[in-house]
């Protein structure tokens, strides 16, 4: 995206070359005239200029993309002129990501490019736990005269992931009957012993205690706890609603992408099958899958999506409370009801911005599918409005709850895995 637009750095020297014209006009004295005359030509000659052309090539180099919790990124930003235009003020601006903060030297930097000339500057950043894309990076160029600008906007698809996942993903270990990986509370068949029980005929021969046998002469049989495939399907709430939070501070989507990273990468590490989608924007789908290629096509539409853009839609206001019942969002709901397959547990990262996602949810869980809810807090205590709107965020949590909706109540200033822990201890109640 490139805008241009004139400074009028030269508006007043117009105002003031008039005036002495004037002047010197009403006084009859030539050097009055003439110098003023001077003051003209400064005003004419940024109109015999035109804006540059911007056009840069931008490449990254990040000390690590997987670092520690707290660990310092040392990020460097070469750019190249790629363009024909000289570049005599040029200003950059790079995109950190919009939950992590510079701790060493800075994001911005001023340099001029001749064509083909690049540039390099470092600074650093602390990592902390999500998945975090870098936004573009800005470019402000200047005409010679400073009369015209030219800001330009380079993107990129650099990514750092400070991944702490959840030990286990907080799935519904009883919904599919098939073998895998993810333990349940069930004993039988498996590989992790659980209990021994009395011996009932027909008991397979490998389950019997024979050292109880042997010791006392009773038949026992042990158990084991059940190991249980699971399906998942995470589903970002990237209506334009959801694009709200505290003015300065990350919105809900971007929270939303890190914990969907977060869940996906804990449903692959068991070697489950894990997919993505969204609600609002342009359509986004990946269905559940495992393996290396496709965990790697998931990150990159994680990453690279537009439906999943850090910026808001530009046709939506942010933070609104006006819900859009039009036919847009009814069709997205219909949409992923379609898309949902039969044992596919269904995961809505939402910060439950109004009705309609607190609907579809109890809905879904009507009908007997499980769905568990990963709501990022980003509402505030600041003003009438936003302590309004935590109020009604948390009376659709209570809905949920009452209508048997596996929530976790999740409070971004704080690690995933443990309100997934305090959430997965009030289930088992």
């Amino acid at each position: 995206m490139t805008r241009v637009r004139r400074t009028h750095h030269w508006r007043g020297v117009v105002a003031v070359a008039l005036l002495g014209t004037a002047l010197g006009l009403l006084t009859k004295r030539p050097l009055v005239v003439l110098a003023s005359s001077v003051g003209i030509g400064f005003a004419v000659y940024p109109r015999l200029l035109t804006p540059p052309t911007v056009s840069l090539a931008v490449e990254r180099d990040l000390g690590t993309r997987d670092p520690s919790p707290g660990e310092s990124v040392p990020v460097t930003v070469t750019v190249t002129n790629d363009g024909e235009s000289w570049l005599t003020d040029l200003r950059l601006i790079d995109g950190v990501p919009a939950m992590l903060t510079v701790i060493d030297g800075t994001a911005r930097h001023a340099t001029a490019l001749g064509p083909g000339e690049s540039t390099t500057f470092t600074y650093a950043i602390a990592a902390e736990p999500g998945a975090h894309r870098f936004r573009s990076l800005t470019a402000i160029a200047r005409d010679p005269s400073g009369a015209h600008e030219v800001e330009a906007e380079i993107e990129t698809t650099d990514e750092i992931a400070c991944l702490d996942a959840p030990a286990e993903p907080p799935v519904d270990r009883t919904s599919n009957p098939f073998p895998g990986r993810v333990l349940t509370d069930e004993s039988g068949a498996g590989i992790e012993f659980s209990n021994t029980r009395e011996y009932h005929p027909g008991d397979d021969r490998s389950r019997i205690d024979w050292r109880q046998l042997a010791k006392t002469g009773e038949l026992s049989t042990l158990e084991f706890r059940q190991e249980r495939s699971v399906s998942v399907l995470v589903c970002v709430d990237a209506r334009p609603v959801a694009y709200r939070g505290p003015t300065g501070e990350p919105h809900a989507v971007s929270h939303g992408v890190a914990a969907a990273r977060e869940l996906l990468e804990s449903v692959w590490d068991l070697g489950e099958r894990a997919g993505l989608t969204t609600l609002g924007g342009p359509d986004c789908w990946v269905p559940p899958g495992r393996g290396s290629d496709h965990a790697d096509r998931t990150r990159r539409t994680l990453l690279t999506h537009p439906s999943l853009s850090p910026q808001p839609p530009e046709e939506n206001a942010v933070g609104t409370d006006d819900v859009d019942d039009g036919d847009e969002e009814a069709a997205g709901f219909d949409g992923l009801r379609r898309r949902l397959g039969a044992d596919d547990q269904l995961f809505l990262v939402t910060p439950l911005p109004d009705d309609a996602m607190v609907s579809f949810a109890l809905e879904l869980a009507a009908g007997g599918r499980t769905v568990t809810v990963i709501s990022p807090d980003v509402t505030g205590e600041d003003s009438p409005g936003e302590r309004l709107a935590a109020l009604e965020r948390r009376n659709r949590i209570d809905r949920l709850h009452r209508g048997e909706v596996r929530v976790v109540d999740w409070d971004p200033t704080e690690r995933l895995r443990k309100s997934v822990a305090t959430a997965q201890g009030r289930w088992s109640r």
